[in-house]
Order: C-alpha cells, then structure tokens, then sequence
C-alpha cells in the first residue's frame, strides 16, 4: 500500500507533496514502535513473565535478531524477537512469530495501522478495539494486538492524571489543522517549573465556545489554579481565548503573547521597519518591572504613530495585556517564559513533523483528536522545566497579592 493511498483512507484527500514526506515519517515511526510492542507482546503470550519461566515450559525466550518488515516499497529495520520450543526428540526449534510474519506483509501491515488509526477511542468503537480474544496466534489475534495497541499510543493523552495543587499558568495556542479546522492546545506550567500538555479542543477556529469547551474538560479533570493565587494565563492574542478564560477563572492575570503581536505587527509595515520593530520588543522582553515595561511600550507606541494607523490602532488593542507579567513584579528572568506561547508553539513545530501540513481532515470523525493525541505526547517527550525556573515562588507570591487583580 502506496503512502498516498494510505493518506487517502485515513481522511487526508489533499497535501502537499512535503506533507506527504512527513506523514510517511510519522507513519514509519508509529509502525516501528508498534511492531515492536506486539511481537513483545506475542513473545510474552508463548512464554510467559520474563525472568520467571514456567518450570518445564516448552518454550522460552532465545535472544533476538536483527529483522526487517517492508514499508512503502522499502526495507525498514526491526530488531526481532527470538522464541525456541523444545521437541519431544529433546531437540529445539525456532518458532515463527505471527506478528512477525504479519508484518512483514506490507498490505497487512498497513492494513493493522490503517484500522488502529481509524477507531481511536470512541465508547462505541471499544468492541472493535477488543477483537477476538482467542488465545492463539491465529490472524484475528495479530490483529486484536495492533488494535489494541493502537488504541494504547492513540488514547493516552486523554486518560492521563492532570491534578495537581500547584498549577500556576496556563497556556493556550492554535495549531491550524488545515481548511477550516483548528486544534487549541493547553500547556500548564507547574510551581516547580514542569510543564505538561494538557489538552486539546477542535474546531472550526478560535472561536469563544470551542475555547470553552477546552477549558470545561480541564475544570472536569480537575486542573485548576494553586491555592490562593490567580491563574496567570497567556495568550496567542485571541479575544475569544481571553473570553473563555475569564468565564472560567475571573480573576484570572492575562499577558498577551508578544511574539504573536509583533508578528502582526509585521503584516502593517515595511520589510525596511522590520528590523528596528525586532528590536523594540526585544526591549519589551527584557525589561524589569512595570516601569520599563510601560517605558518600551511607549517607545514601540512612538515608532509605530508616524508609521502606519492600523499598526498603531492593533499595538493599542492589546493594551495592558502586553504588560501583564511585567505589572507583577517579578524576575525578568521569566519574562523568556511568560511573555510568549513560545513553550507551546516549539512543541507545535515538533506536532506538524508528525502530522504533516494538511490541507484537510475529516471533522465529522474523531480522526483529527486521534492524530493529535498521539503527535502532541510524542512532541511533550522532550519536555524539560522552564528556564529559571528557581525563580517561580516569586510569581506565586505575586499572584496571591490582592493588587495583581489589576494586572490582567
């Protein structure tokens, strides 16, 4: 089965030709890890627990070799699992792997990958998912394996544990799908400095009631500010985000991310202006405190007054919002941090690696959450804490002050 017509069955009718190079990465990476944890899982059903052997089993666990299983017209390097048995002469013999031979075949490989992505997690889908449990190697329980553990990798995100007492900010972004549709991502930053992804919502775009519905199944799972402080968030420059975020925490501290500012900014002014624009809000990003916060915007308010109106009239819609973290006093060691959606748009960059620049995707399934499921725990593999994030206790301290209420 040709990537492009693998493309086509899972939903994916038009990309780009580099949309197609990464979705067949991102599908050779998923095939590996998943042939890797059936034939695991194959080996454990012939032999047992690993380090605790049946006295007189029959079969038993004999290394591995290296192996190969063919995708899109090439071989692709697998490390195999190796299961001896013995025989009534007293001699051995090597014992062939179903999922091995499975997966060796390309239309049945695929065809296991293709199934596994199509049925996500879906309540009503669960009975496909369990297929036959006939103990066995027979094909419906290579099959049950792939589905399964298809479902494992594809459902995670959704089930994991998101409770905590000490969420401090709370980060929301768009990452455009293709067509009409867009996935707002929520990343929180913890009081220790971890971050974590949080979640996700789908929708035809930015608007207040698909920013809701995001933020209504974090407050279901118990995600919520620590205590006594307000929740810092930051966001992409949405108005419909901040909506949200107000319905749900009031008093919630708002900073708009500079990075999405001076990128619209850009869209106003001149290749020429470009440069000295960069290096006003760089400015704005270093500076300490409310004073010289509110001393850079000034300055980026005077370049952009003889420049362009509509400039000027965008810089003055975000407002105070652009100095929010600066109003709370805090160290500009964690302005890098907390002035941007940087922390989730660099995960975004590693989520279109895995999924592909497409141009559409099928709303009416739950194809695009189960694609996104997977790519966005893949990209939060690398996390690591925020910089400076010794630092953290102090904003903590600020957002239990009664007057950072006014910072938002």
């Amino acid at each position: 089965m040709d990537t492009r017509v693998l493309l086509r069955q899972v939903g994916l009718d038009r990309i780009s030709d580099i949309g197609a190079t990464t979705f067949r990465d991102f599908v050779r990476d998923a095939m590996r890890e998943m042939i890797a944890r059936v034939m695991a899982e194959e080996v454990h059903q012939l032999c047992g627990a690993r380090y605790r052997p049946e006295t007189g089993a029959r079969r038993y666990r004999a290394g591995s070799s290296p192996g190969y299983v063919l995708h899109d017209g090439q071989r692709m390097e697998v490390v195999r699992p190796r299961v001896r048995e013995r025989t009534p002469a007293e001699a051995t013999t090597e014992v062939k792997l179903a999922t091995y031979e499975a997966a060796q075949d390309p239309t049945v490989l695929q065809g296991h990958l293709l199934e596994a992505l199509r049925c996500g997690v879906s309540s009503r889908e669960q009975k496909r998912l369990r297929g036959d449990r006939t103990p066995g190697t027979s094909r419906s329980e290579v099959s049950r394996l792939w589905l399964a553990e298809g479902k494992r990798l594809l459902g995670e995100f959704r089930s994991r544990r998101i409770e905590r007492d000490d969420w401090l900010a709370l980060l929301l972004d768009g990452l455009a799908l293709g067509g009409d549709l867009l996935a707002v991502v929520a990343l929180g930053i913890a009081a220790d400095g971890t971050k974590m992804l949080l979640d996700f919502e789908i929708g035809a775009s930015e608007n207040a009631e698909v920013a809701k519905g995001l933020l209504a199944r974090l407050q279901a799972r118990n995600f919520r500010p620590a205590a006594g402080c307000r929740l810092l968030s930051v966001l992409d420059g949405s108005d419909a985000l901040k909506q949200a975020v107000v319905a749900y925490w009031p008093e919630a501290v708002t900073q708009r991310c500079l990075v999405h500012k001076e990128r619209n900014l850009r869209r106003y002014l001149p290749k020429r202006h470009w440069g000295e624009l960069a290096g006003l809000f760089d400015r704005l990003r270093k500076a300490q405190g409310e004073k010289a916060g509110r001393e850079a915007l000034r300055a980026i308010e005077a370049f952009l007054a003889d420049k362009n109106a509509a400039a000027l009239a965008s810089f003055h819609e975000a407002g105070e919002d652009l100095i929010a973290v600066h109003k709370l006093e805090v160290p500009a060691t964690l302005n890098g941090s907390l002035l941007s959606t940087n922390l989730i748009e660099n995960p975004f960059r590693n989520v279109r690696r895995k999924i592909g620049r497409v141009t559409r995707w099928r709303a009416e399934t739950d194809q695009p959450s189960r694609w996104l499921s997977y790519a966005l725990l893949e990209a939060e593999r690398g996390f690591r804490r925020i910089r400076h994030h010794g630092d953290l206790p102090q904003l903590a301290a600020a957002l239990k002050r009664k007057e950072c209420a006014a910072a938002g």
